[in-house]
């Protein structure tokens, strides 16, 4: 016993240090991770032969299934599962091992004896293991044993792992998902959030209430990384005086690690230990802390898994402390002090999400010694040589750091999400370039994508690949396509449009009612308000965040006397909202009560509006399935991208946006609508303008286009501004064409 004790102290004395070469310790001098073997894939093999063993032997190829997400941003694989118990995949919130756990054995048993459905599931295990055994494609620096590690402090990969907010991590999940399609080498670096972000509801007064749900990892589809002795895999990071100890999930994102720090460990403090308990936490010294860890936490537990990144990508500057881990390992391997920084610019690339204030954190001088007080020691400089690479004007003392400001000075590359976004960006950021003209900035853009798998649903699917052939998504980003849309008959386009709306509004139709009978609703009220959403009436969509900016406000709050008379006219239209402001935004959380009101004030308006609570993945792939128009209202120019748009899109939803992010360069007149982004004298005079534009779009030409039918019952005109939304924006907007941009023109490029 004391021998094995001893030899526990000593693995976890070595992996704490981070080193560069760090081995397996068993004298071989084997790496802990390489592309054949990632490391933790042994560690989830054992999660799989757990959970196979609470299941029938026949159905020991889904527990295979739950732990590989790839499995899921396959129609098929997402069928298969609600095909043994639609009621408790649906109850489970569609989270694989939990659904297995839960699910009523006689389900189970009978799912056991069905022969086409084990055959299903064995020919996808076949497919997922065929595709991850396929060479990596390199290039460049970038090869299977020097991958790119992508860094964010939020990853939305499915609903099962509710590890993120918004279209932020949401973008994060679909890099790591188009990484592992297109064989790219890639690895994800995040946290573990156990109460990931906040659940709302709306209580009786319609004010946002939130609260939090614990997610226990055995729950979900990851696995502790441990090393050959069974130990769990820890690093350390100071952070207030105290050594946090971190343990480190991995989740197999198809062929793609996703890596996350939990700091979750019986030897931290509860503050320690609350580090990594919920995303964005209210508290400004938890964030800090929380990005600390995944800055210098993050690099150490890349090095403690034996990988060694050619680049680290930095998603967002919350990251961005990644540059003083990476100048620490100079300092240590012989850097001048002085110059080790300035190294650092050879191994960070940065791209920046949002033209809003509060998404570019600073903290005073005072904030970050208290976290990270031994930092200058470490790096053998004084704090005030730090911290000037944290500030715009680095002779000014009093000036707190930014984290995007760090991350801009210390990167060779740096980026927006749109063309639009980054000319915003080289103004925003044009005082660290002073002696530069704002066009001179070296802030270029690469806009956004979306993953095709995920966001289209299994319908548009199935017509496509009627019509574009075999492997069309890995061809995704060519053009030429695309253009095999012109052969799909508009009564099957049609068709499809009206099966996808059919299928929404029926979500919608018992959301609605499980909603109204918690507040208390009368049966009967409930009844009138539900009932009358229909299926075959043009459906508008609006759901994102609600920053004040996103203005959700505009149609039924700011102008309900003519929204309610264009609403309750004919021809008939109905609305659907989702969407979740920021606890500690009551602005917004007004904004969103104000609003409802407005949209659903009476009966009337109850049976064409409709708000969603707890806006989600599961909520969002349902609402830009089946809504017919999708609404994006940003002021100006404060949408980075807006790329709900495009997932819309590829579900033959046309746009009505204003022209910022995305849109200002995917609208050509005849492939949506748009609202102009030309300034205005004021927010109030901006907000009038925006309102009845929009309002006499929907009126004067969305309506009417789409109810003009032909004898056959088809809109033709309406689909024809399919035809053309999906062939013009198709190639450009999908996360095939994003990954081709960031490899040639980031990770490749200067």
């Amino acid at each position: 016993d004391k021998s094995m004790a001893f030899l526990v102290f000593w693995r976890f004395q070595i992996l704490q240090v981070g080193g560069i070469d760090v081995t397996d310790d068993t004298g071989t001098g084997r790496p802990l991770w390489n592309a054949a073997e990632p490391a933790g894939k042994a560690d989830t093999e054992r999660e799989v032969q757990l959970l196979s063993a609470r299941l029938p032997t026949q159905l020991a190829v889904f527990a295979h299934l739950a732990y590989d997400f790839a499995g899921f941003w396959h129609v098929e694989g997402r069928r298969l599962f609600a095909r043994i118990d639609p009621h408790t995949w649906e109850s489970s919130e569609r989270n694989p091992v939990r659904f297995l756990a839960e699910c009523p054995p006689a389900k189970l048993v009978q799912a056991a004896q069905d022969q086409d459905l084990l055959a299903r599931a064995r020919e996808l295990w076949e497919l997922l293991q065929a595709k991850h055994a396929a060479p990596m494609a390199g290039a460049g620096n970038v090869s299977a044993t020097s991958p790119v590690a992508f860094f964010c402090a939020e990853f939305g990969i499915y609903q099962s792992l509710p590890i993120y907010s918004g279209g932020l991590g949401i973008l994060a999940g679909d890099w790591l998902k188009e990484a592992s399609d297109r064989d790219f080498p890639m690895v994800g670096v995040g946290l573990y959030y156990r109460q990931g972000y906040f659940r709302q509801r709306l209580d009786g007064s319609l004010w946002q209430t939130e609260y939090w749900l614990e997610t226990p990892p055995d729950q979900v589809p990851i696995a502790l990384v441990t090393d050959e002795w069974g130990i769990p895999v820890t690093v350390t990071v100071r952070l207030w005086d105290e050594d946090v100890v971190l343990q480190i999930w991995r989740a197999a994102i198809g062929r793609t690690s996703l890596y996350l720090l939990d700091a979750d460990r019986p030897e931290n403090s509860q503050t320690a230990q609350w580090l990594t308990s919920r995303l964005y936490d209210s508290s400004r010294e938890i964030r800090l802390g929380q990005y600390a860890l995944l800055g210098i936490g993050g690099l150490r537990a890349l090095r403690a898994l034996g990988i060694d990144p050619c680049l680290l990508h930095l998603n967002e500057g919350h990251a961005s402390l990644a540059a003083f881990e990476l100048a620490r390992e100079a300092v240590a391997g012989g850097a001048l002090p002085e110059e080790a920084l300035n190294q650092v610019r050879d191994k960070l690339v940065f791209t920046t999400h949002t033209p809003v204030p509060a998404g570019n954190e600073t903290y005073p001088a005072e904030e970050l010694w208290r976290l990270l007080g031994d930092l200058p020691e470490q790096l053998g400089l004084s704090g005030e040589e730090i911290l000037r690479w944290g500030r715009i004007n680095p002779d000014d003392i009093g000036e707190p750091m930014g984290l995007t400001t760090l991350a801009l000075r210390t990167s060779r590359s740096a980026n927006g999400v749109s063309r639009v976004h980054g000319r915003v960006a080289r103004g925003m950021w044009h005082k660290l370039w002073p002696d530069r003209a704002e066009d001179e900035v070296p802030i270029k853009h690469v806009t956004n994508g979306a993953h095709l798998p995920t966001w289209m649903a299994a319908p548009m699917q199935e017509l496509l690949n009627r019509y574009l052939g075999r492997g069309w998504m890995d061809r995704a980003q060519d053009p030429r396509t695309w253009n095999s849309v012109e052969d799909i008959p508009d009564s099957e386009l049609w068709a499809v449009r009206n099966q996808m709306r059919q299928t929404v509004v029926e979500y919608v139709r018992q959301r609605d009612i499980a909603f109204y009978h918690s507040n208390g609703s009368p049966l009967e009220s409930v009844r009138n308000w539900t009932t009358p959403l229909s299926a075959d009436v043009l459906t508008v969509g609006f759901a994102r965040r609600l920053a004040t900016y996103k203005r959700i406000h505009l149609l039924p709050h700011d102008d309900p006397t003519r929204f309610r008379k264009l609403l309750l006219g004919e021809p008939p239209w109905q609305m659907l909202l989702a969407g979740k402001a920021h606890p500690l935004d009551n602005v917004a959380k007004d904004s969103l009560r104000q609003t409802y009101i407005a949209a659903g004030g009476d009966d009337a308006l109850r049976q064409r509006v409709s708000y969603l609570e707890d806006y989600n993945i599961s909520v969002a792939t349902r609402l830009v399935a089946g809504c017919d128009i999708w609404v994006n209202l940003p002021r100006p120019p404060l949408e980075a991208c807006g790329t709900s748009g495009m997932k819309a899109m590829f579900n033959g939803s046309l746009n009505l946006s204003v022209l910022d992010g995305w849109w200002a360069e995917a609208y050509d007149g005849s492939n949506g609508w748009a609202i102009t982004a030309e300034p205005a004298e004021s927010d109030a005079a901006h907000d009038d303008r925006d309102r009845h534009l929009t309002l006499d779009l929907l009126e004067r030409e969305v309506l009417p286009l789409f109810y003009k039918r032909y004898d056959d019952g088809v809109p033709r005109g309406w689909v024809r501004m399919i035809k053309n939304s999906l062939r013009s924006n198709g190639p450009l907007y999908c996360a095939t064409r994003m990954l081709e941009s960031y490899i040639h023109g980031v990770y490749t490029g200067n």
